[in-house]
């Protein structure tokens, strides 16, 4: 199993070539096309009164400014992708629906992997409607950090296992990054009650059936009494192991990083140190 067509996430001109390398090691490394995807939002048109028809102007300005910024997109990935001889493709949209628009999801739909950048503070033009990919689009997405500018080896990865589907989904869309991983944790964090299996048997079935697949897999359990402190001990561990890599299943409705074990805080991804792979 590899990842063959991979999507990444242009979303501006700043996190272009961050996510544009990141998409080109993944190509190098499974053989895999990349189509590189921007979806502009058009910002609302202001109406010109008694008859609230648009503003021709003001129209004519919002698209000028779209295709500028479309334009600089493809400019840094065509020019970066090109001097690699990778396949490679670039679709742009413009739309009132952004990322949230049909055309963008059927092509999200049909890919591997989905490679986008962590929302950076320092930036508040990063628009690119990730909630809706990840509940939308039912494909896994691979959370680069905004400190992150290489790419790193992916060597030691962390999974986070509560037994839940989207767990599952999680792990086995990463079966290819564990199979190349020189090391993988299973970690459970307070472990549900199940009558026939006791805490410290949490997680061994998913832990057998990797090893199966020939992936150097170890089981972690630990009892936090939940909460906020789910989200700790998650980080701790990425931090304790040097962690390249955290999977987990993406969880909640209202936003997109309130995802691990039935709502963990904002910060969990908010100070991300490692690249994180969600499903849903």
């Amino acid at each position: 199993m590899a990842y063959k067509t991979i999507l990444a996430v242009l979303d501006t001109p700043q996190n272009a070539p961050q996510i544009t390398g990141f998409a080109m090691a993944l190509a190098e490394q499974f053989s895999a096309h990349i189509i590189g995807v921007h979806a502009e939002t058009l910002a609302a048109v202001p109406l010109i009164a008694p008859m609230e028809i648009p503003d021709p102007a003001a129209v004519q300005v919002l698209q000028e400014a779209a295709q500028k910024e479309t334009a600089e997109v493809e400019r840094i990935f065509k020019e970066r992708t090109a001097r690699e001889g990778l396949s490679t493709e670039c679709r742009s949209f413009i739309s009132t629906a952004g990322y949230s628009s049909t055309s963008v999801l059927e092509t999200a739909r049909a890919v591997d992997l989905i490679v986008a950048s962590q929302s950076d503070p320092a930036h508040a033009d990063h628009r690119a409607d990730l909630e809706t990919f990840l509940f939308e689009s039912g494909r896994p997405m691979l959370f680069v950090p905004y400190t992150i500018s290489e790419p790193p080896p992916i060597r030691r990865v962390l999974v986070a296992w509560n037994g839940s589907r989207e767990a599952a989904r999680a792990t086995f869309d990463s079966l290819p990054f564990l199979q190349a991983a020189e090391s993988v944790e299973v970690l459970v964090v307070d472990p549900p009650e199940r009558g026939h299996h006791t805490h410290e048997l949490a997680g061994s079935q998913i832990a057998a059936t990797l090893a199966r697949h020939g992936i150097n897999v170890t089981l972690t359990t630990q009892e936090t009494g939940g909460g906020v402190r789910t989200a700790a001990a998650i980080e701790n561990r990425l931090a304790d192991n040097s962690i390249d890599l955290l999977v987990m299943g993406g969880y909640g409705h209202a936003r997109w990083w309130e995802f691990l074990f039935g709502g963990v805080t904002r910060s969990m991804l908010d100070s991300m140190t490692a690249l994180t792979l969600l499903s849903r």
